[in-house]
């Protein structure tokens, strides 16, 4: 289980597996659990880096970032 620490999201961690380049298990600690949740689910043994491609540079609120541009983040730093 990878563990990634977030930065500027409302989420603090978010954690995953990569078996095969899938991932897997993805959890996020705090954030919208409903919406966090949801992505979990959707990427589900998905392609890890398609999803990190798919998610970079998604924004919230104007922050620059977001939880699903964190896990970008966390997936790219794992590869």
């Amino acid at each position: 289980m990878f563990t990634y620490k977030t930065c500027g999201v409302c989420s603090r961690e978010i954690h995953f597996d990569i078996v095969d380049g899938k991932l897997h298990n993805v959890s996020f600690d705090g954030g919208c659990p409903g919406n966090l949740t949801a992505i979990g689910k959707l990427v589900e043994g998905q392609d890890a880096k398609t999803v990190a491609d798919l998610l970079k540079g998604n924004d919230c609120r104007g922050r620059g970032t977001s939880c699903a541009d964190q896990l970008a983040k966390a997936i790219a730093e794992h590869l």
